[in-house]
């Protein structure tokens, strides 16, 4: 009876868990297939997504560990021995702010560059793949 309730408070019907099951789904699809494009090369997940971030960053200054650590969630300290792994495999460089000495600006190399350019093209055809899933899901919960 509670249950019931519940459902019934938040208009929930058996149609939105099984759309909201597809929908997690989907999602861990499409991530299981990027931790392993990321593990083909050497990479971990967290590694791709940093390289992502770096490339990706359209601010007017350059990305740092502090905007690393804030894009993908993670302690300054995390950000910063994800920041070692890429630079020891020679995918990214750091240098000291010449702006603000207390920041480390990150840049991909052009091993990174080519790395990236290499599972991002993987990814984006996932992504074309899974896009009709996606795009069912949201027309069938818009209003």
């Amino acid at each position: 009876m509670q249950l019931r309730r519940a459902e019934l408070r938040y208009h929930l019907t058996s149609q939105h868990y099984t759309q909201l099951a597809a929908w997690r789904r989907a999602l861990r699809t499409f991530l299981r297939f990027s931790e392993r494009a990321a593990a083909d090369v050497g990479l971990g997940a967290q590694q791709y997504q940093a390289m992502l971030v770096v490339r990706g960053w359209t601010e007017e200054r350059p990305v740092t560990i502090g905007d690393l650590a804030g894009e993908l969630f993670i302690k300054h300290n995390s950000a910063v021995g994800l920041v070692d792994r890429l630079v020891r495999q020679g995918l990214m460089t750091r240098a000291i702010s010449t702006a603000d000495r207390r920041k480390v600006e990150l840049a991909l190399t052009p091993r990174g560059r080519t790395v990236l350019a290499a599972l991002a093209a993987l990814h984006r055809r996932e992504l074309q793949r899974l896009g009709p899933v996606f795009r069912r899901f949201l027309a069938e919960i818009s209003p």
